[in-house]
């Protein structure tokens, strides 16, 4: 027999796959092609068919290894070669035309017949196995495939790396894939930017702009130059966190460096400018990117169209949506959305309809979203028929109500409140294939607590749960190892890593994640409000208890709402302590908490409490100056009360959160100490620095200086509010009024107040009691007497 190549063909015609008899009839092949070199390599294609069973692959082997001692190893090892390539043949063949994840799993045996024969494996292959297992969406799978390459002896590569860190910033398990990332670190893999760019960007989605900015800094370090795709991410994060000054410092700096931006980047920076407010700013930016033939297309105009509507400047939207249409673009169903949104917020329903029509005349479907944006704006006019009727019309376009559609609906039942109506569309919920979310339990919990019906409210609390094992949080929280925040959270993660437990990371990473529907803070905020509005202050505490237990954190409008209740009913030494543990776990009090305090200590005349509530806010804002702050205590150390509030003025007044209500309960607490000098004092270095004085305070204010008989000055604060347009109850008015008539000497200022009010637009007829007009004729006829007297 030859060793011409159609010898070898023959050969490989026979049915290897159909019979182990059949299998046997190789035998004779193979003990006369091994005395041959020429047929060696028919031997190894042989050995690496798929059709051979075990059995018969060692009796083959065996055979060769009698016939020929020198030339076994090199077969042996050249059949490990041709299998690594047929697993990566196969692999490729399975991603790239018709691969399920049963046909990637039986690759892994494989791999073990390569690791059994101690043949190292590539990282190719395993890479390719993540890729695969991610696009058939088994995202466990495709991390389990990289945990394993340990088992294999085989290093991850870049490939394999950047693989992974995809998926795992698009599963949104950031700190499993900053682990992977030091890991590459401790490998000394070369990194490129396509690396940084997938880590940047799953840490400006997750919110940590500061650790991206850190690895954009980390990035341009190393020497690797950031490309569009990274300044573009870095410009959205910046964004997101309302650095709109730092964003557009950034695109500068992109342009300057060479790298050209397109739509996206020019898209993101005009809508980060509008969500921050800086409309007409991202007008400029529009006209400015519209030079470039790259420049900004209809996902442009949207984002400036959706702030403009967002800013209440509708009719300037509606110019922009024209000019869309004079350039030639083509609406989409984006731009149409943000429009009928616009016109359903100014109860334009009519209008909104319209649009919808118009849409569908030029062969655009609207899809759920654009639905909703017309329900809520039926809603919002109470036109509940309407909403559910649009609510049926999505079914007939081959869309289906939401979740977002359902929470409108509950959302706008429970304001008209009609609660046993809003349970309905709940319950209905789950029937039609829809889970209710956090927001839409929060919706109803709310409706149901204003409606009154408490116990319903907590039962749904509760509901959310049903069925779920105690809470992950509260298992970690507890024995040595414990996980309490994010930073030991991120250290357990990068043991497990360490250790090989990549998939075991993945699992907890997403169980906390997204373990179901859960309460969150808003949900217990809901609750506790409910529950201390009807006086059950106690069972509210038992809330908080169970919002910490559960790993959640009280945020301001939490202890907002305790600290407000137990004031009210004199448990201040409670507000007092739930002060405190605000500030020792972490929680900046709010104005709103600080404000409470300084009202309820004004009330109850402990002027010593407000002003230490009031320099402990002083502290706590940024851009309050330690002198000025030094100076203001000891005046009021002093009780140089007019000096303190003018030093404090002279800066606050400047500041950007600047808020006069804090002066307005200052004022108030001097008048109810009968503190009424001081207060007048105040109430001037007010009216000098043009800080608006409350109708209340000024009522406060007039009361104190007529108890003190200071009639002069409380005529010039009435006079303040006569200026101002408030209007007086009666009662003030005839008090001070009648003081000024019932006193000889101030008979004169009454008739020219009377006279003030009269053309400021009061009734006098209505507004002054009888007994005030009693004292009218008496004292014309002393002014007659004295008027005689003069002649």
């Amino acid at each position: 027999m030859n060793s011409s190549g159609s010898s070898s063909n023959r050969k490989f015609q026979i049915p290897l796959h159909t019979a182990s008899s059949e299998e046997e009839q190789l035998f004779p092949f193979v003990l006369k092609s091994v005395t041959s070199l020429g047929y060696l390599y028919n031997i190894l294609q042989l050995l690496c068919t798929e059709h051979i069973s075990e059995p018969s692959l060692h009796i083959i082997v065996h055979i060769v290894t009698l016939r020929t001692k020198n030339r076994v190893r090199m077969l042996l090892q050249s059949t490990r070669y041709l299998r690594l390539r047929r697993i990566k043949t196969q692999i490729r063949k399975i991603r790239l035309i018709n691969g399920n994840v049963n046909s990637l799993d039986s690759c892994w045996g494989l791999l073990d017949e390569l690791r059994n024969e101690k043949m190292s494996v590539s990282a190719d292959a395993f890479s390719v196995l993540i890729l695969g297992y991610w696009r058939l969406k088994n995202a466990e799978k495709a991390v389990d495939a990289f945990g394993r390459m340990k088992d294999y002896d085989c290093k991850p590569n870049l490939f394999a790396c950047n693989v992974i860190l995809h998926v795992l910033v698009k599963e949104n398990a950031i700190l499993l894939a900053l682990a992977v990332y030091n890991m590459m670190i401790k490998l000394n893999i070369d990194m490129g930017c396509d690396t940084f760019n997938v880590l940047i960007d799953g840490l400006c989605k997750n919110g940590m702009i500061e650790a991206a900015l850190n690895l954009f800094e980390e990035m341009t370090n190393r020497g690797i130059l950031p490309n569009r795709i990274t300044y573009t991410v870095v410009i959205s994060g910046l964004c997101k966190t309302k650095r709109t000054s730092d964003a557009y410092n950034l695109f500068n700096e992109m342009v300057s460096s060479g790298c050209k931006p397109d739509s996206a980047t020019y898209n993101t920076l005009i809508d980060g400018f509008c969500k921050q407010g800086l409309i007409d700013e991202a007008c400029v930016l529009l006209k400015s990117f519209q030079d470039d033939k790259d420049g900004v297309g209809i996902k442009g105009f949207s984002c400036l169209i959706n702030g403009l509507v967002k800013a209440n400047r509708f009719s300037d939207a509606e110019v922009l949506f024209q000019k869309v249409l004079q350039v030639g673009l083509e609406p989409d169903i984006v731009l149409y959305t943000i429009m009928m949104r616009g016109l359903s917020d100014a109860g334009r329903m009519n209008d909104a309809v319209s649009m919808l029509r118009d849409m569908l005349g030029r062969g655009i479907v609207p899809d759920t979203q654009c639905y909703n944006v017309l329900i809520k704006g039926f809603c919002d006019l109470g036109l509940l028929d309407d909403a559910e009727s649009l609510k049926l019309e999505i079914s007939r376009n081959n869309q289906f109500p939401n979740m977002c559609t359902f929470t409108i609906l509950i959302r706008a039942f429970c304001r008209n409140g009609l609660l046993v109506e809003a349970q309905q569309i709940f319950n209905s919920m789950e029937k039609l294939g829809c889970s209710p979310s956090v927001v839409t339990f929060n919706a109803l919990i709310d409706g149901l607590c204003k409606g009154g019906k408490l116990e319903e409210a907590q039962l749904m609390l509760y509901k959310m749960e049903v069925g779920r094992s105690p809470s992950l949080f509260l298992r970690l929280s507890q024995g040595a190892d414990r996980i309490l925040d994010t930073a030991s959270l991120q250290k357990k993660v990068e043991d497990m890593m360490e250790s090989g437990s990549v998939l075991k990371a993945y699992k907890l990473l997403k169980k906390l994640a997204a373990s179901g529907v859960v309460p969150n803070v808003e949900t217990y905020n809901t609750l506790i409000h409910g529950m201390c509005s009807a006086g059950h202050i106690n069972i509210a505490l038992k809330l908080l208890e169970e919002l910490q237990l559960k790993g959640l954190s009280p945020d301001s409008v939490t202890y907002a709402t305790l600290i407000y209740a137990l004031l009210k009913v004199d448990r201040d030494g409670d507000a007092y302590k739930l002060f405190e543990q605000m500030n020792a776990n972490g929680c900046k009090p709010s104005s709103s908490v600080y404000k409470t305090f300084m009202s309820w200590s004004s009330r109850k005349k402990q002027m010593s409490v407000t002003i230490s509530f009031w320099l402990k806010y002083l502290k706590s804002r940024a851009g309050v100056k330690d002198e000025v702050l030094q100076s203001v205590k000891e005046c009021f150390e002093k009780d140089e009360f007019e000096q303190a509030v003018r030093s404090l003025l002279e800066m606050d007044i400047k500041l950007a959160d600047f808020d006069s209500t804090l002066y307005d309960i200052w004022l108030t607490g001097l008048c109810l100490a009968k503190q009424a000098e001081e207060a007048h004092k105040v109430f001037y270095v007010l009216e000098e620095f043009n800080v608006p004085v409350s109708p209340p305070s000024c009522v406060l204010v007039i009361r104190a200086l007529c108890f003190k008989r200071e009639l002069n000055k409380a005529v010039d604060v009435f006079l303040y509010t006569l200026q101002k347009g408030y209007r007086l109850r009666p009662q003030l008015c005839n008090s001070l009024v009648g003081a000024l008539l019932k006193s000889k000497d101030k008979v004169i200022v009454a008739l020219e107040l009377l006279d003030r009010m009269k053309s400021a637009g009061y009734d006098l007829n209505s507004h002054l009691y009888p007994r005030t007009k009693s004292l009218l004729p008496h004292i014309y006829s002393l002014l007659n007497v004295d008027n005689a007297a003069a002649t």
